[in-house]
């Protein structure tokens, strides 16, 4: 670690105690960054990666709301509000008891480099709640959201700040959130994204992390002059991202053999091809089941449930060629690692932000394996989130096909931005540098034209 990275490490603990998450975000990319400031020092100089991790804006409310036994509820509302140097901030929000402030923040910090990667004029922001949409009527979570934006509503705008959904937020959170700001404001305009399609959403939103991910993994093994076909997949999570990777996955002639939820994995070694994936969306989309369900209906898998005290994640422990981690952030810590590499893996691409630890990154770049960090890999979201802003502000909507087009086209130059930049900074096949470095560059070089703001 170089001089530089101990002193804004130092610097960023103190100032943001108890934040495990923002400081493992930080110490990521400043160490890619250390690379940048021996050839920029005017970088160093007029302070741009302090003060790229200090928000523009940190906003904390309570949330008031009253459930269906008419009980008073309060839960915490933010939005961090962390860099507008190259567009109005773009982000999601996350509803899940987990959410506080350190977890915001890492969410923001890495989407200010994700959103400068995918070309579109976009800035950084993330933001949620410690609210629980899992076990809650409609109408609970529609009082939650409505008290939610009641006081969101003030911070946000089509050319302000635009929010999308993550983690406990879909289609009918998009939905009451977005009512209650076109109350409030008396506007419609394309202030979320992820909207329903008859009123402003795009095609491919839904599908369009999980699969840039995958999309992502594709280019990784053009340069090795190889496809996904006949490659066997390890994917986490059940949610929207992981359906979606799965999908794609099968598309690209790939087999999928887990897939996990909060309370435990299911791996089945037949593979989980198209039939079985309805099943699964049908499970978690619309009777919000969990996923032991599968094995009950398909005999060929095996459900493992979750053991709290394990020191690894045995999903991680099979034989495979490739891994899409799309669940949540840490889920692949450094014993993880191993067995992945272990079991003959070779291609890592995240669905999910930060899923993988600093240990087993750190594995991974040694290794020299096929590995996209988040930040690349699943920027297809928040892209298609931009693809659905334009088609919003033009009153437009395009097809099917353009989106997804788009959206393969921005992942390509994703890639080639990030493995370009890894060999120009020295580092030729160092996605995490790539990344970091690619998106750096052009949040910096906006904020020396702008200014001291």
């Amino acid at each position: 670690m170089s001089d530089y990275v101990k002193e804004l490490m130092a610097l960023v603990k103190a100032k943001n105690p108890a934040e495990p998450e923002f400081h493992q975000a930080v110490y990521e990319v400043a160490s890619s960054l250390a690379l940048v400031l021996e050839r920029h020092p005017e970088y160093r100089k007029a302070k741009i990666i302090e003060r790229v991790v200090e928000p523009e804006r940190v906003i904390l409310f309570r949330v008031p709301w009253v459930d269906d036994q008419s009980n008073v509820q309060v839960n915490r509302g933010f939005r961090i509000e962390m860099n507008s140097a190259i567009g109005p901030y773009k982000g999601g929000l996350r509803f899940h008891p987990s959410v506080n402030l350190g977890i915001l923040k890492f969410l923001a910090f890495e989407q200010v480099f994700k959103n400068s990667l995918t070309t579109l004029p976009m800035g950084g922001g993330k933001g949620g709640s410690d609210f629980d949409p899992k076990g809650k009527s409609d109408m609970e979570v529609m009082r939650f959201c409505q008290s939610f934006m009641s006081e969101l509503f003030r911070h946000i705008g089509p050319d302000t700040d635009v929010p999308a959904g993550d983690i406990g937020i879909g289609g009918r959170e998009i939905g009451f959130l977005f009512g209650m700001y076109k109350k409030l404001r008396n506007e419609f305009t394309g202030v979320l994204t992820g909207k329903g399609l008859n009123w402003g959403g795009s095609l491919i939103r839904p599908e369009a992390t999980g699969y840039g991910s995958v999309y992502f993994a594709a280019e990784m093994l053009a340069t090795r002059n190889q496809t996904l076909e006949g490659k066997n997949c390890l994917v986490s999570g059940s949610g929207n991202v992981a359906q979606y990777t799965v999908e794609k996955i099968l598309d690209l002639g790939g087999k999928v053999l887990t897939l996990s939820d909060s309370n435990g994995y299911i791996y089945d070694e037949a593979g989980i091809d198209r039939e079985k994936l309805a099943f699964i969306m049908d499970l978690k989309n619309v009777r919000r089941g969990r996923m032991k369900e599968y094995t009950e209906k398909y005999k060929s898998a095996v459900y493992s449930a979750i053991d709290p005290n394990a020191d690894f994640n045995p999903l991680w422990n099979h034989k495979a060629d490739c891994a899409f981690p799309s669940a949540t952030q840490n889920e692949i810590n450094g014993k993880d690692a191993t067995n992945l590499l272990k079991n003959g893996v070779y291609v890592v691409s995240e669905g999910s932000n930060m899923p993988s630890s600093i240990e087993a990154i750190d594995q991974f770049v040694d290794s020299k394996i096929l590995y996209g960090p988040g930040k690349a890999a699943n920027a297809g979201g928040v892209a298609t989130s931009g693809l659905e802003m334009s088609q919003n502000s033009m009153r437009l909507g395009w097809s099917r096909e353009e989106v997804d087009g788009r959206l393969r086209t921005i992942m390509k130059n994703i890639h080639k931005n990030c493995y370009e930049t890894a060999n120009k900074y020295g580092t030729p096949g160092n996605y995490v540098n790539g990344a970091n470095i690619g998106g750096f560059l052009k949040v910096a070089d906006a904020m020396m034209d702008q200014g001291i703001v």
